[in-house]
């Protein structure tokens, strides 16, 4: 009797499974040195979401990028539903950064949602904090940038 190879498969890939596991659970167990104890640490003090000056960065950089790559005059004029959305997602050794959404509308009239994150060590040669951002429907170069609906810019 010759045997069922669907079976064969089946048991190999049920035995590579318990033995891959073990040294998955290892590793979930191993101590991670957070950002703020490095060599070089990160302080983890970076602006709130709702935060004027971090508001004023994406409405700034916004209005730049949308004169300097599109000939747009378009800007943020106003904010609203603002939310974080993520703390560290990724965990404590991974540099500080802040995820929020909101809800802007721009002096064309309409309302469109931003997702944009604070990050420590984008800021000036890489001191103090800096923003990312997407605004939807506007993220023009989809290929490059922050892909379809803005999901390059969430956690």
């Amino acid at each position: 009797m010759r045997p069922n190879p669907t079976l064969t498969a089946l048991a190999l890939g049920l035995a590579l499974a318990g033995a891959v596991e073990p040294a998955l659970a290892r590793s979930a167990r191993e101590e991670i040195t957070p950002a703020e104890e490095r060599l070089f640490p990160f302080d983890g003090d970076i602006p709130g979401c709702q935060d004027a000056s971090v508001l004023e960065r994406v409405a700034t950089q916004f209005a730049e990028k949308e004169a300097k790559f599109w000939n747009s005059s378009l800007t943020i004029v106003s904010y609203e539903r603002i939310a974080r959305t993520a703390w560290r997602p990724w965990g404590l050794d991974y540099y500080p950064r802040r995820f929020c959404s909101a809800v802007a509308t721009t002096s064309d009239g309409v309302r469109r949602k931003v997702d944009y994150s604070v990050r420590e060590g984008l800021g000036l040669i890489g001191a103090g904090w800096g923003v990312e951002f997407c605004v939807h429907g506007l993220d023009r170069n989809l290929a490059f940038a922050y892909a379809t609906a803005c999901r390059e810019a969430r956690p």
